[in-house]
């Protein structure tokens, strides 16, 4: 099975993706963010394990999500902008991502199949 792990390297990917890579039930996981710092140090933190993906990438931008979708099974969709404080000085780009965002990840999910 593969997974496809959009917002990875926040802190619940810190979290979740070395679990999943310890349960053995993923062939590959795709680790998809925006934050090429992040995907750098998260790599090194995890090693150089052949079931890993790195894709860098925005859920505004769907053409990206369906390329990153293509023979995945499972969609974790992480990705969001969290903090109120940021939201309430910059809501048009918390709109952006979250809400346009999530509408891109479920139809590109849906074009996958």
């Amino acid at each position: 099975m593969n997974l496809l792990f959009l917002g990875g390297t926040g802190t619940f990917g810190h979290a979740f993706t070395p679990i999943a890579l310890a349960s053995g039930l993923f062939e590959r996981i795709a680790i998809f963010s925006r934050d090429e710092d992040k995907q750098f140090r998260f790599r090194h933190e995890l090693g150089d394990d052949a079931r890993l993906r790195w894709f860098i990438g925005d859920v505004r931008d769907r053409d990206r999500l369906v390329l990153a979708m293509q023979g995945v099974d499972v969609v974790l969709f992480a990705a969001a902008l969290k903090h109120v404080i940021s939201g309430e000085s910059n809501p048009d780009e918390h709109i952006k991502t979250n809400i346009l965002g999530a509408m891109n990840v479920a139809r590109a999910a849906m074009d996958a199949g």
